[in-house]
């Protein structure tokens, strides 16, 4: 499991959360340089753009109609299962 963030996460109580939970973070330091030259890593970050194009697809989604938070996220729930669906139906 892998967690990329910003370097608005960068405090150690959310570091240590992530520990807990076994995960591997990803965290830009604060004051820290971006990368100069050939070498960049591997880049991540591609794959939030693009879920989050895909849940934007969906009208329900993109503008919050529902009042209830529960169907929201049952809406959410809906999109992420069809997204699912399409891609690995290919």
């Amino acid at each position: 499991k892998h967690l990329c963030l910003d370097k608005g996460y960068d405090f150690k109580d959310i570091e240590a959360s992530i520990k807990r939970r076994n995960i591997r973070s990803h965290i830009r330091k604060k004051g820290e340089k971006p990368l100069i030259g050939k070498y960049k890593g591997k880049s991540r970050r591609w794959v939030v753009e693009r879920t989050n194009s895909w849940h934007n697809r969906f009208r329900a989604i993109l503008i919050r109609w529902e009042r209830k938070p529960e169907n929201y996220l049952a809406s959410l729930y809906l999109a992420s299962s069809i997204i699912a669906f399409n891609f690995f139906d290919r």
